[in-house]
This record gives C-alpha cells, sequence and structure tokens, in this order.
C-alpha cells in the first residue's frame, strides 16, 4: 500500500501498526489524509477515526478486508469519507484519495459558510438591539438609528458591531444608573 501511495505522486509520513499509534501519529504528523484499516490490534481502525476527527478534521479513507454493512455504517458514522476493501488496485485508490480531499474540501467549505453565517446573524442581532435603543433613547426612525451607527463606525474607524456593541453597553451602563437611584 505504501508504494502505493508514493507511486500516485503522494509522501507517507509514517505508518501505524496499532490503532492507538496512529491516533498518536495523527496529532503529532498532522497528515493531510489518513489511510486506516479496521482491524488494527487495540483500538480498532473505526475508533482511532472518531478520536483523530474529534481532535482535527482531516480526510480519512478506510482500507479494509472486511465488507460488513455494519462496519460501513460505523465507518460513516464516525467520519471516514471512503470505504476501500482490500485488495485495492492502484487505480481505486487513486480515485478514493481524490474523492475523499475532494469531499473534505466541501466539508471545510460548508463550515467556514457556516461560521460565516453564524457571524453575520451575530452581527445583525446586535446591530438591531443597538438600533432599538436609538430609537427609543433618541426618538428616531429605524432608518435614521442605522444611519447614526454608520456615520459613527465611519468616523471612528470601527466595525459597526463594535459600535453597536458599545452603544449596547451604554445603554446597560445607563439602565444600571436609573436602577441605582431608585
Amino acid at each position: 500500500m505504501e508504494r502505493q501511495i508514493q507511486a500516485l505522486g503522494h509522501r507517507v509520513v509514517g505508518t501505524a501498526q496499532t490503532g492507538r499509534r496512529a491516533v498518536e501519529m495523527a496529532r503529532t504528523l498532522t497528515p493531510d489524509l489518513i489511510l486506516l484499516d479496521i482491524a488494527m490490534p487495540g483500538l480498532d481502525g473505526i475508533s482511532a477515526a472518531r478520536e483523530i476527527l474529534a481532535a482535527r478534521a482531516v480526510p480519512i479513507v478506510m482500507v479494509t478486508g472486511h465488507a460488513d454493512p455494519d462496519l460501513v455504517e460505523r465507518a460513516a458514522a464516525a467520519g471516514v469519507f471512503t470505504y476501500l476493501l482490500k485488495p485495492v488496485s492502484q487505480r481505486d485508490l487513486d480515485a478514493a484519495i481524490q474523492m475523499a480531499r475532494a469531499r473534505f474540501a466541501e466539508l471545510q467549505a460548508l463550515r467556514q459558510q457556516v461560521r460565516d453565517l453564524t457571524e453575520a446573524l451575530e452581527i445583525r442581532k446586535v446591530v438591531e438591539q443597538a438600533k432599538g435603543i436609538l430609537m427609543k433613547r433618541l426618538q428616531v426612525s429605524e432608518a435614521e438609528a442605522f444611519r447614526r451607527l454608520q456615520r459613527r463606525a465611519a468616523a471612528q474607524r470601527r466595525s459597526i458591531r463594535e459600535v453597536a456593541e458599545a452603544v449596547r453597553e451604554a445603554d446597560r451602563f445607563y439602565r444600571e444608573l436609573e436602577t441605582d437611584d431608585q
């Protein structure tokens, strides 16, 4: 298998004989793709894959002689990208590696998109709250409150989120002062 991988133009950074060693090597060597067998002494390949993926995202290809549908299901549930049955031809190995890398890139792009959307939603939430505070305190329209946030952000060379958070913090401060007097 190692020769097949090298013949495809890839570099083998390590070979583990046990599942536990595979987990350790994945942490220390940080490979960009991992090939595992299900039947590994100690920690099986599926459990090793689960541990590796809990620590960091990396495409994993399971190469094994076991065609049991339950094992395939367990491997998929663990996060394995591709499942190959031995004996593996170089052509099949190449296709599996390419597929795993492509799916991994798609998954990473989707994860980044989720992070970006979550951030945008959080910014929108903070800005909406700040607009509400300005509308109430300054008796202005929503559009005017937003324009004021934008102008303040531009004048201070800060993001609109930073300005909106400052408005929220100032509002909290004033509400605390109002309750202190009572």
